[in-house]
């Protein structure tokens, strides 16, 4: 298994099309939805298992080192087996060397406690996509205080 980050055509090609796979087929999310216009200036990260790609995130980065993960999809036959927390874990850890200064994810209500073993706090009830309720959590990064 390989875990690549990047923006370059091909990881968000791959991106959109395990995207399209879980999110809009499977859920039943309009295609609208996901279709934002983030993409472009995302960072993607793409699993692959043996040339195929299994597993996708997406975080965006503003100018003021603010970040939110989204777009975290493992096609139907790799789920269960850790590939998620893994992508998850590589793009918080990539954001950390980038200098993020806090990451938020708008989650299925139903992964709170999946989402806390990152680091995650919930914030509150956000939207509902589809038959979805999403929440916000925020991950802040560790300060150091001057005393």
């Amino acid at each position: 298994m390989n875990i690549q980050i990047g923006n370059d055509a091909y990881l968000i090609d791959q991106a959109q099309q395990i995207r399209h796979s879980v999110f809009v087929i499977e859920q039943g999310i309009p295609q609208a939805l996901d279709d934002d216009g983030f993409d472009s200036d995302a960072l993607h990260a793409l699993v692959t298992d043996h040339g195929e790609a299994i597993a996708t995130a997406r975080l965006v980065i503003d100018e003021h080192q603010q970040a939110v993960l989204a777009r975290v999809a493992v096609v139907k036959a790799y789920r269960g087996l850790g590939i998620a927390a893994k992508v998850v874990q590589a793009m918080l850890t990539h954001a950390d060397k980038l200098g993020v200064t806090h990451t938020e994810v708008h989650a299925h209500e139903y992964l709170q406690h999946y989402y806390q073993q990152f680091g995650f706090r919930y914030v509150a009830p956000v939207e509902i996509v589809g038959d979805h309720q999403l929440i916000e959590m925020v991950r802040p990064y560790a300060t150091i205080d001057a005393e």
